[in-house]
């Protein structure tokens, strides 16, 4: 059975989907093109949760008919009832257990392109080496469920890896899965480098930032400062005469961006501003959700930067992500980019945190 208050709450989202089914019935909202289109999607978002309490209401009625026939004096009808009775609860749960599923508030941030930023950790070289592995994987992963991946700012080192990785991943959804990949990433193997065959521990860190619409973080050109250089190559050196890369501070919080990957300037600092609207919007929203410190520490999904999440085991061909002790004996795989296991795990854990918050509401 369903609470009082999510009863409750449910009523409510049942009489906005009505009134919202009536304003987008009117001819001066049809006209209006942005209302209409924001009325749609607040209706649209609504609809399975509507259909569905109307299933349970249905439900109910039809188990308390059948409940009333239990107590008739003939056998066989009682018996019969009995029958019904049973699949009636049986369907009832079910039903309940996906309107909870659907009460549980959506992250607004799902439906947006990723920015993802991977750097190098301890172990000097080999965690270059390690960073140049994740961004591998992360590109196989995005080339499988069909997303544009393209990198916006790279540093790379002389071996091959990258000190720091800053890619765009363009696609549906993008974000409500690779958000889990946010922290500390641990890898264990004998590094290329290594003549004793000893295994060297080495970490980066990964931060899946929600790409953000320049509507939504409003930026002073006042509290920036731009700086121009020349793009420099592996190692150092200067592969370009002119002043084409490009670093941005913003002033109010410190934060720095830089871009060399482009010929012209002007392209440098288009990628650089998009990294920054990324970052100043996780900046805001992590000053928010500390307010809100609590519920944050209970989901799964919110991956502190400094957390170790997860270990790669060369050695013994495991990969364990420490949030649910979950590990995989299938290293090369999950190196290829075949992450939905853990990624459903993960969000399956998610869900089951967040769902108790719904029920204790």
């Amino acid at each position: 059975m369903l609470k009082r208050e999510l009863i409750d709450k449910l009523e409510k989202l049942s009489e906005k989907y009505k009134r919202l089914e009536e304003e987008l019935s009117k001819s001066e909202v049809i006209k209006d093109i942005d209302r209409y289109r924001a009325l749609s999607r607040e209706h649209k978002e609504l609809s399975e949760l509507y259909e569905l309490y109307q299933e349970y209401k249905k439900l109910q009625k039809e188990l308390k008919e059948a409940r009333e026939l239990l107590k008739s004096s003939e056998k066989e009808l009682r018996e019969l009832a009995h029958e019904e009775v049973e699949k009636l609860q049986k369907e009832l749960s079910e039903v309940e257990d996906r309107l909870k599923l659907l009460l549980i508030p959506k992250d607004p941030n799902d439906s947006k392109n990723v920015i993802l930023e991977i750097r190098a950790g301890t172990g000097g070289e080999e965690a270059a080496l390690f960073v140049a592995d994740l961004l591998r994987m992360y590109q196989r992963y995005a080339e499988d469920k069909g997303w544009k991946f393209s990198i916006l700012s790279a540093n790379k080192t002389g071996l091959g890896g990258y000190k720091e990785v800053v890619a765009l991943i363009e696609g549906e959804g993008a974000y409500s899965r690779l958000k889990y990949e946010s922290g500390v990433h641990r890898v264990q193997r004998v590094p290329a480098t290594e003549s004793g065959g000893r295994i060297h521990t080495s970490t980066a860190t990964v931060a899946v930032l929600p790409e953000a619409d320049e509507t939504e973080i409003e930026i002073n050109p006042q509290d920036l400062k731009i700086e121009t250089f020349r793009a420099s190559g592996a190692g150092g050196q200067y592969v370009n005469t002119t002043e084409t890369a490009v670093r941005i501070t913003h002033i109010p919080t410190g934060i720095v961006v830089s871009c060399q990957d482009e010929r012209s300037q002007f392209q440098n600092k288009q990628k650089a501003l998009k990294i920054l609207y990324a970052k100043l919007k996780d900046f805001y929203e992590r000053k928010k959700m500390e307010e809100i410190a609590k519920e944050r520490k209970e989901q799964v999904g919110t991956g502190e930067r400094s957390e170790k999440i997860r270990t790669y085991n060369f050695p013994q061909n495991r990969v364990t992500d420490h949030r649910i002790n979950l590990t995989l004996y299938k290293l090369q795989d999950v190196l290829e980019g075949k992450l939905d296991e853990i990624i459903d795990a993960l969000r399956a854990k998610e869900l089951e945190e967040r769902l108790k918050l719904v029920e204790t509401a």
